[in-house]
């Protein structure tokens, strides 16, 4: 049997069950049929991504990197509820959310091949680098939220994590003083069931991970990741409050990783083969499809069109990522400060 289910009897908040049927109406948020298509739409782009960087990566043509399939409903629900003026900071595994915010998809490709030049985030895209070490975004994110109430800015702060950075002191350093403080941060924990090959389990004896949030003096609420719309709801009503000086929100995305934590892992050696297929019967894309295909706003002529157009715009971000002309060796000398040190001509010098 499946190790990692959905509870049978939790508080889990949820909209859309996975054939695609809404729960409780009133419960719905505010979302126009273009809204739904859009995030759809992303939802299908960031797997796309995902299907050809894994590919890249097999080729020898990009680096490590960590697959998000499965995770869309996550990612693509929160960003979406962000407003342009909001911060995000987001962890290694976080394309879908990057690409909603405005990170074009070729820096991303780029940075995974190992050009650091990829991480330049645009300057009109209110968003940190990625964060590879487990956890360390989560204190960032919490003081920079915390400057931005200082300066008095209606900013909602949201920072992205899995499960396994609720072990690291990180966690609890960040939402100890994002509470303190009532800082607007909003932190999401993808709770992919995994860490690497460690499960969920293993990882706390909390019944969930959002009731953390208890012991900080504020909200947690845990929502069912694959389900786009609960997601939407309950980060736009976190950032809503958070704007309005009500402090901080922990957010449980009870979600799954259908893939390998990275392309270096094999997790058919710790997960057994009928609870991944349990997961895929509740996968976020399928469900929401069947959603809109229910209300009459999708078909399978709209599902042809999105697919072609997603693996053009993909392959092209490809093409020009490895148009790039390679970095130049000084390069490691010239970006260390704003002026180099004696030491580091000297080192320049060497080197030619």
């Amino acid at each position: 049997m499946p190790r990692t289910k959905v509870p049978a009897k939790s508080d889990m908040f949820q909209i859309l069950d996975p054939e695609g049927n809404v729960l409780d109406k009133k419960l719905m948020p505010k979302l126009t049929d273009d809204d739904i298509r859009k995030m759809y739409g992303y939802m299908v782009l960031a797997r796309k991504w995902d299907e050809i960087a894994w590919n890249l990566q097999r080729e020898g043509r990009l680096l490590t990197f960590a697959p998000l399939t499965g995770q869309e409903a996550s990612q693509v629900g929160s960003a979406y509820a962000m407003e342009k003026d909001d911060w995000l900071f987001p962890m290694y595994r976080s394309n879908a959310a990057m690409i909603l915010r405005g990170m074009p998809m070729d820096l991303l490709f780029q940075y995974w091949s190992g050009d650091e030049r990829g991480l330049k985030i645009p300057d009109d895209v209110n968003m940190f680098t990625i964060a590879i070490p487990v956890g360390t975004q989560i204190p960032h994110a919490a003081g920079f939220a915390w400057g931005m109430k200082i300066q008095k800015k209606k900013v909602g702060v949201v920072v992205y994590f899995g499960d396994a950075a609720t072990s690291k002191g990180d966690f609890h350093e960040g939402l100890n003083f994002a509470g303190v403080f009532k800082a607007p941060l909003v932190a999401i924990c993808e709770n992919n069931q995994y860490a690497i090959s460690v499960p969920r389990s293993r990882q706390t004896a909390s019944e969930t991970i959002a009731q953390k949030a208890a012991a900080y003096g504020f909200e947690g609420v845990q929502v069912d990741g694959n389900d786009v719309f609960a997601v939407y709801k309950v980060t736009k009503d976190a950032l809503d409050k958070a704007r309005n000086g009500n402090g901080p929100t922990l957010i449980e995305c009870f979600t799954y990783r259908l893939g390998a934590h990275t392309t270096s892992d094999d997790p058919t050696k710790y997960r057994p083969v009928e609870e991944v297929e349990y997961w895929k019967k509740r996968d976020p894309i399928d469900r929401l499809r069947k959603f809109m295909v229910k209300k009459g706003i999708w078909s399978d002529s709209d599902e042809q069109k999105l697919l072609a157009n997603v693996e053009v715009r993909v392959n092209d971000a490809v093409k020009k990522a490895e148009a790039v002309e390679a970095p130049k060796p000084e390069d490691m000398f010239n970006y260390v400060y704003e002026k180099a040190t004696e030491q580091l001509r000297q080192q320049m010098s060497e080197l030619k």
